[in-house]
């Protein structure tokens, strides 16, 4: 879960934020090429598909030459000729049965393409994901992010595994029926002149149309997951404030014009495809017209035979069955290209996260940090999220190695903020932190944050066992680490009082065991780390208050050789921090141990004395 800021009205106007709404004809060309670049990786799948192509159109482009002369054997002047119309069926069936045979195999091979092709586009996102900024996912819906990985990449599947095949099918298809035609009657192409314009004019001034539609319609789903997702996680909140109608209410608006978007998305798309059939049949019935006329004047000697207007009945029944193979292509390109405008929104927004600026890269000279003693200084740190607003407004701190630093305030003060900043999740706008005297934008951030262990109010487990998710903090410690680290954090005896001990599985986010029982595991789980600085955020804020006697105890021995840094609302947990920081409106105010706070009777005394009387 986000710390709260997919919501946070500092992120709305965001200017860097681009504009999902608009795909344009050059744009289209960069996803068409990029998509068509994740094929040629597969090139030798992809060569056998265009072979398999080939064999199975070319196959199926005879099987009406066959047939037009079986037709032509039955009219001869001098009889039906038997052997010749049974030695054309005969191959004709043979043709269209090898067709079939090779289309089948051609359609097993393109699933095989694309699974490979999306395998390697959602590993390729998701290994993105994990290298992008904090600042990305507290701009971002966790929810929309899951519909990219999941619905948009499977609509780029689909797209792949069947209309490239139509799309190569067709092309073959339509350039092999024009050339039998040719061959066959070249007056009777003229038909085809007036129609296939239209067809194509009418095709892009539809596709215009359907194209921002279909990008609304990715855009909607993905805002009612990101809705579902977050209702879902509150679920508990939303009871026990009785919001359920009112939630209901607003997810069946949401639903509704995801409902709207789709229906008008499949609603103009699914429109082309019917009114580019009617020219294509318009043309064929004109086609059947106009061979007939030349089939009459052929019969009557005025045609001769030498003469290109002349016509058999074979002919014309080859050139309408051509024709077809001509026109159904296109028909069907029509339909697909409805899908392709699908696919080519889902892979955009793919390709919007994959094409996502990492961190700020480490500078040239950055290095890893030696063996760290824990000093950590902030000198004259400004930082804002936005320009407009400043969050922390010159803060200086100083914690030498082995000391805690308490860090107290009202809510939006800007403790988390420094916590972001020590992380380096972001970089200061104004001053700098060191950490043992080493500017930490000069430090490689990997070596920075395995300096650091942090223990959040929010606890983080996955499914796994609860021995898997301790050692999550030292992958490499060994059962009895793992024991005493439990143990430390006053779990190990509820851990093995379970059937299964330590190889208990815990469900997603660790749903099947309290929340305090959770908090106790991350805790056992920050123990187990050998990191030399430690950062808790209410760290305790989900136990009860004799519990949380002995996890303070445990905290403070280990706690004892390790820069620690505090983020606390129950004051009665850092009394014995050797610093307290009272943050207000982004500036320290108070600064100093839990007795020297008080006696100066300011807002700590207030806060305290507020919480024990």
């Amino acid at each position: 879960m986000n710390r709260g800021f997919n919501r946070d009205p500092r992120f709305e106007n965001n200017p860097n934020k681009r504009d999902e709404t608009k795909l344009d004809r050059k744009t289209t060309g960069k996803i068409l090429k990029r998509l068509f670049g994740y094929v040629m990786k597969e090139w030798p799948l992809f060569i056998c598909a265009l072979i398999l192509t080939f064999l199975s159109n070319q196959l199926s482009l005879l099987g009406p030459r066959f047939s037009g002369e079986a037709i032509d054997a039955i009219a001869a002047e001098g009889g039906v000729q038997f052997d010749l119309v049974w030695e054309n069926v005969t191959r004709m069936l043979i043709c269209y049965a090898c067709s079939a045979v090779a289309a089948y195999f051609l359609a097993i091979l393109m699933i095989r393409l694309s699974q490979r092709i999306v395998y390697k586009m959602r590993k390729q996102l998701f290994e993105k994901l994990t290298s992008l900024p904090v600042n990305y996912f507290d701009t971002h819906a966790t929810g929309d992010i899951i519909s990219r990985i999941s619905y948009d990449v499977d609509t780029v599947n689909a797209s792949l595994s069947h209309d490239l095949v139509q799309v190569m099918t067709s092309v073959y298809t339509v350039v092999g029926s024009l050339i039998f035609m040719w061959q066959i009657s070249k007056p009777m192409i003229l038909v085809f002149v007036i129609t296939v314009p239209i067809s194509i004019i009418f095709t892009r001034y539809r596709s215009k149309k359907v194209r921002p539609l279909t990008r609304k319609r990715s855009r909607m789903l993905g805002e009612l997951n990101g809705y579902a997702e977050e209702m879902i996680s509150g679920c508990r909140t939303i009871q026990g404030y009785h919001r359920e109608e009112e939630i209901g209410k607003r997810f069946d608006k949401k639903n509704e014009e995801a409902m709207d978007a789709y229906y008008n998305a499949e609603f103009y798309g699914a429109a082309l495809g019917p009114s580019v059939n009617f020219i294509n049949n318009l043309s064929i019935s004109l086609v059947m017209i106009f061979g007939g006329i030349l089939y009459m004047y052929s019969q009557s000697g005025i045609v001769k035979e030498a003469s290109i207007f002349f016509i058999t009945l074979g002919g014309i029944a080859k050139f309408v069955q051509y024709s077809r193979k001509f026109a159904g292509p296109i028909n069907e390109f029509a339909n697909i290209l409805h899908e392709f405008q699908s696919a080519f929104s889902a892979a955009e927004r793919v390709f919007r996260v994959i094409d996502e600026g990492p961190e700020t890269p480490d500078s040239t000279d950055a290095k890893a940090l030696p063996t760290v003693s824990g000093k950590v200084e902030l000198k004259n740190v400004t930082f804002g999220y936005t320009p407009e607003k400043t969050i922390l407004k010159n803060v200086s701190v100083c914690a030498k190695p082995g000391k805690t630093i308490a860090i107290v305030g009202p809510t939006g003060a800007g403790k988390t903020t420094i916590i972001n900043l020590l992380m380096r999740f972001y970089d200061v706008n104004d001053g700098a932190i060191y950490v043992d005297g080493h500017e930490i934008r000069d430090i490689k951030r990997n070596s920075l944050r395995h300096a650091y262990t942090m223990v959040l109010q929010d606890t983080w487990l996955f499914h796994g066992t609860i021995y898997d998710n301790i050692v999550y903090g030292k992958e490499n410690a060994t059962f009895e680490e793992v024991k005493a680290a439990a143990k430390a954090a006053r779990i190990d005896s509820y851990i093995e009082r379970l059937p299964d001990g330590y190889n208990t599985i815990l469900s997603d986010e660790g749903v099947n065991i309290s929340k305090g029982q959770r908090q106790l595991i991350t805790i056992a789980r920050a123990i187990l780390s050998d990191s030399p600085m430690l950062i808790m955020d209410e760290a305790t804020s989900n136990v009860d208050s004799r519990t949380e006697i002995k996890i303070q105890e445990a905290l403070n021995e280990l706690m004892a050789s390790r820069t620690c840094f505090i983020i606390a609302h129950r004051l009665s947990t850092i009394q014995n921090a050797d610093t307290i920081l009272v943050l207000q409106n982004g500036e320290i105010t108070e600064q100093g141990n839990h007795e020297e706070l008080m006696r100066k009777g300011g807002f700590y005394s207030t806060l305290y004395n507020s919480q024990f009387t």
